[in-house]
């Protein structure tokens, strides 16, 4: 039997094992695959019923710090009309052993099918014996202004100190600093270094943005942003890192936004990586709508996305379509 018949595909929240074929009676586990901070085997063993297992790798970090973990699981038909077995949902569950989440599935299967496993949280359990912790709202962004000198740096702007322009977003507007905005942004130090009306004037005009969107922006340029206020406006937050060439901003965005896709928002963040030029995201929508099969779950949805997507985009994703039927 080759190797990839033990090899599960995965994203950053998504794991899918593909199996060929199960004898009558059988066990078979997963090569190791990573979630989160832990590498996870899934099992299955063919009896009267079907067992479906998930759990950890036992290591240092398993016995020390074990996951909670919340997720959906499905076993899909990988043929036909693709009919699926969905297991009612985990919630804040802690995995230790492959005794600690077991799934019996009493409808036969035969044929190849797909184990789908959708990670909604990993938790650990608090240091300090408080409520269990996610590891991913461990926001890198909100690191970035722990520092004594950033949080000065943030009450400049939340309590106006000195401020010497004023932003007009869509709907109401702000005071900043010219000095920390050309340090921040070419665009922004442009701007200020020819006599532009932004110069004369003391204002810059940002009519794309809401108010709030805009407080989130100079927030991050401050180094005073919040992870749930960045993961509120991500999607602005990028268009503006694009528009005024902030890279590092564009960047975060930019991880960010691989860390959640899911079948809800994977056809806007395809165009948005099609459209800010970014190959991380743009690679990891197509792979999961193909590879992982999502784009059969949401077929109404990308009927419209054809409608209207842009034709290069397009074809890009009926490329992959046909590479992923090839390699069948």
């Amino acid at each position: 039997m080759s190797d990839s018949a033990y090899r599960v595909e995965t994203t950053s929240r998504l794991a899918q094992w593909r199996i060929e074929n199960l004898a009558s009676c059988t066990y078979r586990k997963s090569d190791p695959f990573k979630i989160g901070k832990w590498n996870w085997h899934l099992a299955v063993e063919k009896n009267r019923v079907l067992f479906v297992k998930l759990y950890p790798e036992i290591s240092n970090l398993t016995r020390d710090n074990p996951p909670i973990a919340s997720f959906i699981i499905r076993v899909v038909s990988s043929v036909g009309d693709r009919k699926a077995l969905v297991h009612p949902g985990i919630k804040d569950r802690l995995i230790k052993s492959n005794e600690d989440f077991v799934w019996a599935i009493e409808v036969p299967l035969t044929g190849k099918f797909i184990i789908d496993v959708e990670f909604l949280d990993l938790k650990t359990a608090s240091p300090n014996g408080g409520e269990p912790c996610s590891i991913w709202a461990e926001g890198h962004t909100q690191k970035r202004s722990n520092a004594t000198a950033l949080e000065a740096l943030g009450r400049m702007l939340t309590e106006g100190i000195h401020t010497d322009i004023m932003i007009n977003a869509s709907d109401g507007s702000i005071g900043a600093h010219r000095a920390v905005l050309a340090a921040r942004s070419p665009v922004f130090r442009s701007m200020f270094s020819h006599n532009l009306k932004e110069k004369e004037l003391s204002t810059i005009n940002i009519s794309d943005m809401s108010i709030d969107a805009c407080q989130a922006f100079l927030n991050y340029l401050y180094g005073n942003i919040k992870h749930e206020e960045f993961l509120t406006h991500r999607l602005v937050l990028l268009h503006a890192a694009d528009k005024y060439d902030i890279s590092d901003l564009k960047e975060a965005c930019h991880d960010s936004l691989l860390e959640d896709i899911d079948t809800k928002n994977v056809l806007e963040r395809l165009q948005n990586a099609s459209l800010y030029q970014l190959p991380k995201l743009k690679s990891s929508c197509l792979r999961y709508l193909v590879k992982f099969g999502k784009i059969f779950d949401i077929r109404d949805d990308f009927n419209a996305f054809l409608q209207c997507a842009d034709r290069d985009l397009i074809s890009e994703v009926f490329h992959e379509v046909l590479s992923a039927w090839k390699g069948f």
